[in-house]
């Protein structure tokens, strides 16, 4: 598998830490999926700061291939985070240069050589959406919690995977959820449901998965592990229930540690 994230990337400030962690939801799914032993890419705007640098050093030492990134002049994206319980809740944040990203030829035809490329509701991407769409085999989108009817309208027929979180939802209330996703355009849904597990409809029937247990320092990046795992599981053949499962392994393991997918440092 090479899989290409688009968009948004971000610095999590742990302000209780006093460190800072390399982040966003289109930099860890490929960070991820790489670790997974899968070949990644990504492609976005980064900031000439510490906190652009930050993110870069760390995608370099992961071994993605990062030469279709901008260093632009003016401040990373970054947020504020502060951890109550092993929860994550978010503070002040800062869009920054992500922003700013606006796709050339040349980046959908680096696009056009990868097997899935991943984006987000954060990555400010909705004018490109329908050549990026064009240019992808596959193309997932995160909607997180975020996203409104009106702009799953606009998005959804562009996408093959929809990655949903509903963790305040019942399971009927999520699988009606579900469907009406479906019927916008997408041929699978994924829905996580925080520590419920989750729920993947492919059209003809429901799946359901619980969570892994684990001991939780940080639940920051689980979404995005599951994700990631289950991205390149399902697309490599593995049948639905074993992608599920497997995701949900890499949840858990991403949620007994600080950050993402690590590389903190102290904040400046």
């Amino acid at each position: 598998m090479r899989i290409v994230g688009v968009g948004d990337n971000t610095v999590d400030r742990y302000l209780h830490l006093k460190m800072m962690f390399p982040g966003g939801n289109a930099v860890n799914v490929p960070v991820l999926a790489r670790r997974y032993g899968h070949e990644a890419s990504y492609i976005g705007w980064l900031g000439d700061d510490p906190h652009g640098r930050l993110i870069m050093e760390a995608l370099v030492a992961e071994g993605l291939d990062v030469s279709h990134c901008r260093m632009v002049d003016g401040p990373n994206a970054y947020g504020e985070v502060s951890v109550i319980d092993g929860d994550r809740v978010f503070g002040h944040a800062d869009h920054g240069v992500t922003r700013l990203i606006a796709l050339e030829e040349e980046d959908l035809a680096f696009v056009r050589r990868h097997d899935l490329t991943h984006t987000s509701i954060y990555s400010h991407l909705e004018r490109d959406l329908p050549k990026l769409s064009a240019a992808s085999r596959v193309l997932s989108f995160d909607y997180s919690q975020e996203a409104t009817r009106d702009y799953l309208s606009a998005t959804l027929p562009y996408v093959t995977i929809a990655l949903l979180s509903c963790p305040g939802q019942t399971q009927p209330e999520a699988e009606d959820y579900m469907r009406w996703v479906h019927q916008q355009g997408p041929s699978l849904v994924v829905a996580t449901r925080g520590k419920l597990g989750s729920l993947v409809f492919d059209g003809d029937r429901f799946y359901a998965h619980g969570i892994a247990e684990t001991e939780v320092i940080d639940t920051l990046g689980a979404g995005d592990a599951y994700a990631a795992r289950f991205l390149v599981e399902y697309l490599s053949g593995t049948p639905i229930p074993e992608a599920m499962a497997s995701g949900a392994l890499s949840a858990a393991e991403t949620c007994r540690y600080y950050g993402a997918f690590g590389y903190g440092i102290p904040i400046p």
